[in-house]
């Protein structure tokens, strides 16, 4: 209640890594609010910043205090009641300027207040070392004059300013009271947010191993598919041989037909002979023989054309079976890279989490 801010800026926070001493750690994931704060009621000033419901900065300033610039747009100070070093990251050298600025002229106050309050301390203790110098003289002046009203008008100004001194130290005793708790329930609150960070920690680490294992699975499943890939080249290469004999086949029955139709068209000119020249029938049988040799040939080439036939025919339906199981295969092979490159995002995703 006591306190107000008095200048406001916004910067990317970080604390010194405790382990190493060395690397800074980001305490906020993005530029917060960083604020200065004066509480009137301890005359302090205090450096607090909070992402969300995270209080990732509360740092009292005090004259020993030092804000150092580090680089054009990064500075630095170490807190020893927090056992901690912060750096803020600004996205411009001038609120780097004025932040330092404002560091150094609260510091100044600060500096101020503390020898104001010692100052106070010393006159109340000077205030109360004459007031117990002049409470035993009371009595002696009391005695020689031997009235009770100048003993009253001597203790009444001393016993005024000790009760004035006791309210002041009661109220900053019940301050002081107020403060420790409510420190105590920041520090509570800091603790418990300290484990929920320390459960979440646990929890992405065996995350992380989970999703390492199903990287092993599916990089040996990719291996599994990839064998499986070469071997149906292989067959493929199988299959367009068979192409190449197919075509090589329709080209040797399309000769065939070709010999087929000159008999035919040979078979109907000797024909044709043999009813114009009743003569020749010596040669017509001779011919007919010749034919019936033909016929036996066409029979012949007949039957090798129904077995080419029968072939080709074998050949379409391997060649169609094979096209099913490599269409078939080539879209498990999808969903299996489909879900490879899921994983990846979620593996990139759950790294940059990190």
């Amino acid at each position: 209640m006591g306190e107000q801010p008095v200048f406001t800026t916004r910067a990317h926070v970080f604390q010194i890594d405790p382990s190493t001493k060395k690397n800074w750690v980001p305490a906020s994931k993005q530029a917060v609010t960083v604020s200065y704060f004066y509480d009137v009621t301890r005359n302090s000033y205090r450096i607090i910043s909070v992402d969300g419901a995270k209080v990732i900065i509360n740092s009292t300033i005090t004259p020993n205090m030092t804000f150092t610039k580090t680089s054009q747009k990064f500075g630095q100070w170490a807190d020893s009641r927090a056992n901690t070093v912060f750096g803020l990251g600004f996205s411009s050298e001038q609120q780097l300027t004025k932040f330092a600025e404002k560091f150094q002229e609260v510091k100044e106050a600060a500096k101020l207040a503390r020898d104001k309050s010692q100052e106070k301390i010393e006159t109340s203790s000077n205030h109360s070392q004459e007031s117990v110098c002049e409470t035993p003289s009371s009595p002696q002046a009391s005695s020689v004059n031997g009235t009770d009203d100048e003993k009253a008008s001597h203790a009444g100004p001393t016993d005024a300013h000790l009760k004035s001194e006791n309210s002041k130290l009661k109220i900053a005793l019940t301050q002081s009271a107020a403060n420790v708790k409510k420190w105590e329930i920041e520090l509570q609150t800091l603790r418990e947010s300290n484990a929920r960070l320390t459960t979440a920690l646990q929890e992405s680490a065996a995350s992380v191993e989970q999703w390492k294992r199903q990287f092993s699975i599916c990089r040996e499943e990719n291996d599994r598919l990839r064998n499986k890939i070469d071997e149906l080249e292989e067959q493929c290469s199988e299959i367009n041989r068979e192409k190449e004999k197919n075509t090589q086949l329709k080209r040797r029955i399309e000769e065939l037909e070709s010999e087929l139709r000159e008999k035919e068209t040979e078979l109907k000119d000797l024909r044709k002979q043999s009813e114009i020249i009743p003569q020749l029938m010596s040669e017509c049988e001779y011919v007919s023989e010749k034919l019936e040799a033909a016929e036996r040939d066409n029979q012949n080439l007949e039957d090798k054309v129904r077995s080419l036939k029968t072939d080709i025919e074998e050949s379409k339906y391997r060649q169609r079976h094979l096209k099913v199981e490599l269409k078939n295969f080539l879209e498990v092979l999808d969903g299996k890279i489909e879900d490879l490159h899921d994983f990846r995002r979620g593996l990139s995703k759950l790294g940059t989490d990190n």
